[in-house]
């Protein structure tokens, strides 16, 4: 049977409207084509200015070195680098909804995941800049690059977990590149061939690599798909298992613990689904794409939310446990004396509000489904989740062994706001071009669902539930034998 009866009845179309092949791409391209909205100059030109504000800050950084940052005899890891590994575990959604749902054949990630895929490669691009310029002395970075050199005895040090963040960081970038820009090429020869001007015409014909649309192409174009999906999933678990291995291989108290893989992959997923669902709900509004980002697509990844978030909480829950039944003197204080209820209690607080508490919520289909309170809750979560790199690195070291090293570390300067501010700028710039010259929507890949989750296909489905099981053979099969 080419159709199953209650296939797909039961759940809610990926693409409402009565929309035909032609009608997505009209929706999807003319964003591209027509000329950029108020709006988007407006979001484009302050990205810029935080992008100016950052360059300055890291100018600051380089010229006059580190000590422009408040850092202090204990705390040597600040803002810096628990902004690292924030925007490293933004990056981490991105792969999950195009590899992971991708082999898992779920139809909901095609209305994000080329804005999912297009965020993970700019996250980490913010990210790789951190450890770069936290060395002090840039100019000899190239000593982390295991390449044969000239230095003789003097190779780079392959005991360092700053080493193999450079390994997974860098090779997950590439992966998650190719994977992004692959799935374009269908989309960036659809716009090759409506373009109206030889220069838009040349630039996405050299973009689409000559796509031709055969079916040869398609079977490539599948193959690939899967091949980089399947490299891209271990990478999803191990890059962020890694970044964890920067403080779960030490022996301060708060840092020295098994949990941390785990624990960083589902803050990685939970934070990266928030930020998905910022930029989503957004690019729907300004662009007009309500048809195709559905409420179905936000609801699922809301449902991520819940499920990571309670993984989280299980591991700040296992955390505090584990420091009282190890009875080791050092690790109790560092949890229930200092992070709990020390000078930075307040920030432990919001941490565990902001991501065990509220994501609770989602659990009422009604917030699950209203658009405004999700907007909000994907803030609240990425504050939430800034405030757990910033407890797990700051609370945990500005008490340690030695009273006589314990040190506060009031503020950051303006030069650590500036340099942040100035990630967020290079991140917004390069979403705003994407989305000006690149599909927001993977086109081809709605088209695909269109025909089995289109709301007109469910229509005709509703009409066919009612038919008995030798009608609905008969209506479907009716030209089986021609």
């Amino acid at each position: 049977m080419s159709l199953i009866k209650n296939k797909s009845f039961v759940r809610e179309p990926l693409v409402d409207g009565t929309k035909t092949y032609n009608d997505v791409t009209e929706d999807i391209v003319y964003t591209i084509e027509a000329k950029p909205s108020r709006l988007w100059y407006i979001g484009f030109y302050i990205s810029v200015a935080l992008l100016l504000f950052g360059v300055y800050s890291i100018y600051r950084d380089v010229t006059y070195g580190i000590g422009q940052w408040n850092l202090g005899k204990t705390v040597g890891w600040g803002w810096d680098i628990t902004n690292f590994v924030w925007w490293v575990g933004i990056g981490h959604a991105g792969t999950l909804i195009s590899a992971i749902l991708l082999l898992f054949r779920q139809g909901w990630r095609t209305g994000v995941n080329r804005a999912a895929e297009a965020m993970t490669i700019f996250a980490v691009m913010c990210a790789g800049q951190f450890p770069i310029w936290h060395m002090g002395r840039v100019w000899m970075a190239f000593f982390v690059m295991p390449y044969p050199n000239t230095r003789g005895a003097l190779w780079p040090n392959f005991n360092s977990p700053l080493l193999w963040d450079v390994f997974a960081i860098s090779t997950y970038f590439t992966v998650s590149l190719l994977f992004w820009y692959s799935g374009l090429l269908p989309d960036l020869a659809t716009i090759r061939d409506r373009a109206k001007t030889k220069l838009r015409k040349l630039f996405y014909g050299v973009a689409s690599f000559g796509w031709s649309g055969s079916t040869k192409h398609w079977q490539r174009h599948e193959s690939l798909s899967l091949v980089l999906a399947g490299l891209s999933t271990p990478l999803v678990l191990s890059v962020h298992t890694i970044v964890s291995f920067d403080f779960a291989t030490s022996v301060v108290p708060g840092w020295h613990t098994t949990i941390f893989p785990p624990y960083f992959v589902a803050g990685a997923v939970f934070s990266g689904f928030a930020m998905v669902q910022t930029l989503m709900l957004i690019t729907r509004r300004v662009m007009n794409l309500q048809d195709y980002i559905t409420l179905g697509h936000i609801e699922a990844m809301n449902k991520v939310i819940v499920l990571t978030g309670s993984i989280v909480g299980c591991a700040y829950l296992t955390e505090l446990f584990i420091a009282w039944y190890g009875a080791n003197p050092y690790e109790y204080d560092a949890f229930f004396k200092y992070r709990l209820a020390g000078p930075y209690g307040w920030s432990y607080w919001i941490m565990m509000t902001c991501n065990v508490v509220s994501p609770q919520l989602f659990w009422f289909q009604k917030l699950r489904r209203n658009i405004g309170f999700t907007f909000f809750m994907s803030i609240i979560v990425n504050i939430g989740m800034w405030f757990e790199r910033f407890v797990i690195i700051v609370t945990s070291i500005y008490r340690d062994y030695l009273p006589s090293s314990w040190t506060m570390y009031y503020r950051p300067t303006i030069f650590e706001i500036g340099f942040y501010l100035g990630t967020f700028g290079l991140f917004f710039t390069c979403y705003f071009l994407f989305s000006k010259y690149f599909p927001v929507i993977a086109i081809a890949e709605i088209k695909h669902v269109l025909k089995t989750s289109g709301e007109s296909y469910k229509a005709k489905m509703a009409d066919l539930e009612n038919l008995s099981v030798e009608e609905f053979y008969a209506k479907t099969h009716h030209g089986d034998h021609h």
